[in-house]
């Protein structure tokens, strides 16, 4: 069969698949979604930041110090609410969800600042969320801190006395997100996520919906090979994830969201369907275990979840054990994570991209070379 021939089988196989996409409004209408609502949905999920979180007050030293000291909270980040001494009202208060935190200026809080000791202000934190806890915890702490160095130094001041504190001088520059803008990494994320669903997803149930239809037979009959049939539905589905990644990328992310694109669209859009065609293979291997639609879909969830929770969207992987970040090295999205967070953001290059490229690559001839072997010795 000459190249050209079997080139023609392929492109009229995927026609065909394109429009079977078409037909099927259920599974058009989720493509469409998560390339679009979903990823403008992600930009509005709540950032990692404290935003006037509600902190109970107990002040039992009532003098001026401890006074300034609730009035330079930050209204950004907190909402003070003075509460009565009573441990009863802070339990209910926590458990309620009224409060998040509780914190405790205790008896000679003035005095002991003055006399340059370190007085202990108890904090309460709700750590039933434990990212919103650690948070509460952490910025309390650095507030505080430096609050009570400034209330020292202008009372001192105040009664011409010197002091001298301590400092150390951090001069931060954060590169590649100045503003440290939370909608640009959700966003992101969330698109690398949806890729890698649609990816598993279309190209199992296009070959699942063959057996079910009764129609895979028919194919294996015709001129065409096990590898045509494959690849056609492969390559169809990674078209239209190209499609709704152009979409999600140029449309929601940078013109609605305003997530920058610093690097080459040649070379991010050439590396999404390099990640595509590689976790099709995925999606090849998981169909032939699959009869039907509802098998298909509960071996993709299988599949899915732990590729996403794993691969440095959701948690780092610096701070997995050894012998996770070994099992997540088997994962095509723990590279294209680094090569989309580097393209868009960083404006990397092929010259820095390309061992994550290759490796990415490697694992897809794998997934390609199994889920086509299973794939014809189900009809032998």
């Amino acid at each position: 069969m000459s190249l050209r021939r079997w080139l023609t089988q392929v492109s009229a196989l995927m026609t065909k698949e394109w429009k079977q996409l078409y037909r099927d409004r259920a599974l058009l209408s989720f493509v469409i979604f998560i390339f679009t609502l979903d990823i403008l949905l992600a930009s509005g999920a709540p950032a990692l930041d404290l935003k006037q979180t509600p902190i109970g007050i107990i002040d039992r030293d009532h003098s001026t110090l401890s006074r300034e000291l609730i009035y330079k909270l930050p209204a950004q980040q907190f909402t003070v609410v003075p509460m009565a001494d009573q441990d009863q009202a802070v339990s209910h208060a926590l458990e309620r969800g009224e409060l998040r935190g509780v914190l405790t200026i205790p008896h000679g809080f003035e005095k002991d600042l003055l006399r340059a000791q370190s007085p202990a202000l108890q904090l309460v934190v709700d750590a039933s969320d434990a990212n919103l806890g650690f948070l509460l915890s952490s910025y309390t702490e650095r507030i505080l801190f430096t609050l009570s160095g400034e209330l020292v130094g202008g009372q001192a001041a105040a009664q011409g006395r010197p002091v001298v504190l301590p400092q150390i001088d951090i001069q931060s520059r954060t590169r590649f997100n100045p503003s440290l803008t939370e909608s640009w990494y959700a966003t992101l994320s969330e698109l690398l996520t949806m890729v890698t669903v649609a990816c598993i997803l279309l190209p199992a149930a296009a070959l699942v919906r063959e057996k079910e239809r009764g129609t895979v037979e028919q194919l294996l009959v015709s001129p065409l090979s096990p590898l045509q049939i494959v690849l056609a539905k492969a390559f169809a589905m990674t078209s239209v994830v190209l499609l709704g990644s152009l979409v999600a990328v140029g449309l929601v992310m940078h013109q609605l969201v305003g997530v920058p694109f610093v690097g080459s669209p040649w070379v991010f859009f050439s590396l999404i369907a390099l990640y595509a065609i590689t976790s099709s293979g995925l999606g090849v291997l998981a169909s032939t275990f699959a009869r039907n639609s509802g098998q298909v879909g509960l071996i993709v969830v299988l599949l899915v979840m732990p590729i996403i929770m794993l691969s440095g969207t959701w948690s780092l992987r610096e701070s997995m054990p050894d012998w996770l970040q070994n099992m997540v090295a088997f994962s095509p999205m723990t590279y294209f994570v680094d090569i989309a967070y580097g393209v868009l953001l960083k404006g990397s290059d092929m010259a820095v991209l390309w061992p994550k490229a290759l490796k990415m690559s490697m694992l897809g001839l794998a997934f390609w070379a199994l889920g086509v072997y299973r794939f014809q010795r189900q009809f032998r």
